[in-house]
């Protein structure tokens, strides 16, 4: 049951995460950094507080007893994991839901699996993050290699799915309409794989952060707070929002750097009167901003609780990212993003993005049946 509980949250999530760009669709006449910021602010800083003050008891007292390199070294995770954030946006606007999301986020399954592996034989990177395997301990378990086969089977989708995108590139020509008015494809891939490469460090930051959630559990035992689960059977105590706690300084690095660059595009191109021009339509763009935002923040609200049903390290993250490929790829097929492309075109997308479904689920198995690799990060 709790298994089944934890797939049903991450699934939840990861619908909010392929989902809560398309508000930004209804969006009219605001350019990019004004809704961007705006509906951030309820991402990085509204909701995540909200949440954390109705979730997590005495939370100001857990953030003041908090080691201080447990706080910096999340926040630091956080920072990285906002550029990530601020790239996806962009990866999004000039390559779409459907082929932006499919590479970004195949890239970002193999970070999140290899990545802490691979950051933990530098040695600066060795004294942030928390112990685990190292990545030549992949190649002497069958686990490992299981998981490695996966990661070619992603590079293969990866590869095909950048190959649809240039085929589409050429398909459409000077022709490019509705959505794909903006698709730049070269400029769009670096930034979906700087994108794809640094979100990985939300993951890498639940993991450091792990000391805040254990207090939150300890403190809402204490209260015999309700949602709690385990403690039986040798099964470890868990608090369904125990995560929250971490999420709140996550985020804070997250907004610190969307932010700055936020600010930095207005003031550059001024447009900061788009805040209050009554030429545009205020009231439904302060709602769609809050719609996208508040969507956003549920897919690590509901990622956190299906992390305390299975594990961080075990299936979680795959299960989330799998969820959001398929989801953001229904939402790209919906606003017709390969309209007009040869069938041949649409069918190296499906076989691409089919591939990276695939790995992510591939990845996801040798998790379960090797729980060793729940190390990995």
């Amino acid at each position: 049951m709790q298994a089944l509980l934890g797939i049903i949250f991450h699934s939840l999530g990861g619908m909010s995460s392929g989902s809560w760009y398309m508000p930004y669709d209804w969006v009219k006449k605001w350019r990019w950094e004004i809704y961007w910021i705006t509906g951030g602010l309820f991402s990085w800083l509204i909701m995540p507080f909200i949440a954390t003050v109705i979730t997590i008891p005495d939370w100001q007292g857990i953030l003041q007893a908090a080691d201080g390199r447990v706080l910096r070294n999340t926040y630091i995770m956080g920072l990285l994991w906002g550029i990530g954030g601020l790239t996806y946006g962009l990866a999004i606007r000039y390559l779409g839901m459907s082929l932006g999301n499919s590479v970004l986020l195949g890239i970002t399954s193999v970070v999140g699996s290899l990545g802490l592996p691979i950051l933990r034989n530098i040695p600066i990177m060795a004294k942030i993050l928390p112990d685990g395997l190292s990545f030549t301990d992949l190649f002497g378990s069958p686990g490992g290699r299981i998981v490695l086969l996966g990661i070619l089977i992603l590079l293969a989708g990866i590869i095909l799915s950048g190959r649809a995108g240039i085929m589409k590139d050429k398909d459409l020509g000077g022709h490019k309409e509705g959505v794909n008015t903006e698709f730049k494809l070269a400029f769009g891939l670096f930034i979906a794989i700087v994108s794809g490469v640094l979100s990985a460090f939300f993951s890498f930051g639940i993991d450091t952060g792990k000391e805040m959630g254990i207090a939150a559990r300890e403190l809402a035992v204490q209260a015999s707070y309700p949602l709690l689960a385990g403690g039986e059977g040798g099964a470890p105590v868990t608090y369904l929002f125990e995560n929250n706690i971490i999420f709140f300084v996550i985020l804070w690095g997250g907004l610190t750097t969307n932010l700055i660059w936020s600010i930095a595009l207005i003031i550059r191109n001024k447009t900061g009167k788009d805040f209050i021009d009554k030429k545009t339509p205020l009231v439904s763009n302060y709602l769609f901003c809050a719609l996208a935002g508040t969507t956003w923040f549920l897919q690590f609200f509901f990622y956190g609780m299906g992390e305390t049903k299975i594990g961080n390290g075990a299936s979680s993250w795959t299960l989330h990212m799998a969820t959001i490929i398929l989801t953001a790829n229904l939402w790209g097929f919906w606003r017709k993003e390969w309209k007009g492309v040869s069938k041949k075109t649409y069918t190296t997308i499906l076989v691409g993005i089919g591939a990276i479904l695939l790995s992510v689920i591939v990845i996801g198995v040798a998790k379960w049946l090797y729980p060793e690799l729940n190390a990995l990060g």
